[in-house]
């Protein structure tokens, strides 16, 4: 017989405690606390299949050390992400906001996969399998190789994997997927954790891809436990803007890659379509001699992207100005802003000053610091910045500017998008050699970027 104890569950990052509380040690989240039966089951019971086999400790001398094989499809973002293609038996978590494309990217990759004479088994438990098919026959993702199965039982979800033996299987949602031993309502801190042991058992076990999707929080965090990320392999964020048509997916997890890449894509009518040329679509609508405007050269992951920086400064009534920013960190806003006080002379503390990275890239590499400098004293004085300038380098507060990576492929990232020249720190401008069609200003300070940069 099973033991069945009463238990309290934080809902945001899964706290658990022997009664309710308002708010939550572990995330201080209030109201957060749901009351969930805890079935405690002895001998006989969740796994028995999985853990009737022992495995033997082995040297790991003896071990023998091979490259992971990888599944390559023909989405080039999609396996630049991932750090080079599928790993065959990992467990992926994709999130994003509620209609960013997630399921659109899983069917699209889905029939890819078919193409490479792979069975895909994909499991859908918000949409029927009418439902599914008509999202097919739209994205032209339609193959004998695609299995579709609209069922929510963990214990009927391995009977049909049993049954079709696939090489991919996509669990579309993990909060809709319950186990029946479980007393918990689906969703429920206990029932998504104890559904995804059960789905990295069966990728462990049988080297199955399996990727499951998560929904997000309003804070666009995965819903759920914590726990959630730390038992899969890796985890990946869709993420974009309502009111554009790209979007980008980001790794901030990933157990066999790097988790600085970054796949850029565009919602079309026909789905989700990759760009080959990221710098190319942030600067196509950039104004040109428009003061606060400034183009900057950053790395996602190995990937050089030219983007837009557009700042404005305006007077304030009020005693504290504000500090806003969009797509850059509040806090290195103001450190810079404090920069351009003390070092620069310029009088601030009456101006409100606001940023924004155009097109809703998030940026959070030190080498931006220059350019936000650059957009801010462009707006403050009214001067405009050079239109085919480029301009990176990260920021010191003694005003100095220091050096940064991968100098060479943000220059012939710009030297090939047409730019005609680059401010960037004096430092970087060893070990490389730069491209005739091109000049190269070297800068120590703040003050030498701005007099080299402004109109």
């Amino acid at each position: 017989m099973a033991k069945t104890k009463t238990k309290f569950f934080c809902q945001s990052c899964g706290y658990e405690s022997p009664k309710w509380l308002g708010k939550c040690p572990g995330c201080e989240a209030w109201n957060t606390f749901v009351e969930e039966v805890e079935t405690v089951v002895k001998s006989k019971g969740l796994h028995t299949n999985f853990l009737n086999k022992k495995e033997k400790a082995v040297s790991i001398i003896n071990i023998e050390s091979s490259q992971e094989e990888r599944i390559v499809t023909d989405n080039r973002e999609l396996n630049r992400v991932l750090g080079g293609g599928i790993v065959p038996g990992s467990l992926i978590l994709v999130g994003g906001d509620p209609g960013i494309g997630k399921s659109t990217l899983l069917l699209q990759t889905s029939h890819l996969l078919t193409q490479l004479d792979l069975k895909v088994l994909y499991i859908s438990g918000e949409e029927s399998v009418r439902q599914t098919k008509l999202r097919a026959d739209r994205l032209q993702a339609v193959s004998p190789q695609l299995f579709v199965l609209c069922e929510t039982n963990v214990e009927h979800i391995e009977a049909a994997i049993d049954e079709i033996e696939p090489d991919f299987i996509v669990i579309d949602s993990i909060q809709t997927v319950y186990h029946g031993a479980v007393a918990s309502a689906p969703g429920s801190v206990s029932q998504v954790r104890e559904c995804t042991g059960h789905f990295m058992r069966i990728a462990k076990m049988k080297g199955i891809a399996t990727v499951l999707v998560g929904h997000v929080t309003k804070e666009g965090a995965i819903a759920g436990p914590r726990l959630l990320e730390h038992m899969v392999d890796c985890v990946l964020y869709f993420e974009g803007e309502r009111h554009h048509s790209y979007r980008v997916l980001r790794a901030v997890k990933n157990r066999f890659g790097s988790t600085n890449e970054i796949g850029i894509f565009e919602m079309r009518e026909s789905g989700l379509v990759e760009v080959n040329n990221p710098s190319e679509l942030f600067l196509s609508e950039r104004p040109l001699g428009v003061a606060g405007s400034t183009v900057v050269a950053s790395m996602e992951g190995t990937r050089p992207v030219l983007v837009e920086l557009q700042a404005l400064v305006s007077s304030t009534n009020f005693p504290s100005p504000r500090r806003m920013a969009t797509g850059f960190d509040h806090n290195r806003l103001s450190l810079i802003i404090a920069v351009l006080e003390k070092r620069m002379g310029m009088f601030l503390q009456n101006q409100d000053a606001y940023l924004n990275v155009a097109g809703g890239v998030k940026l959070d590499e030190p080498a931006v610091d220059l350019a936000v400098a650059v957009s801010i004293a462009s707006s403050f004085r009214e001067q405009p910045t050079q239109p085919f300038d480029v301009v990176f380098g990260e920021v010191g507060l003694t005003g100095e500017v220091r050096g940064v990576s991968r100098v060479d492929q943000r220059v012939r990232e710009a030297e090939k998008l047409g730019f005609r020249r680059v401010i960037l720190p004096q430092k970087s401008l060893k070990g490389w050699t730069p491209p005739a069609g091109i000049q190269i200003i070297g800068v120590n300070t703040v003050a030498e970027a701005l007099s080299a940069a402004l109109v």
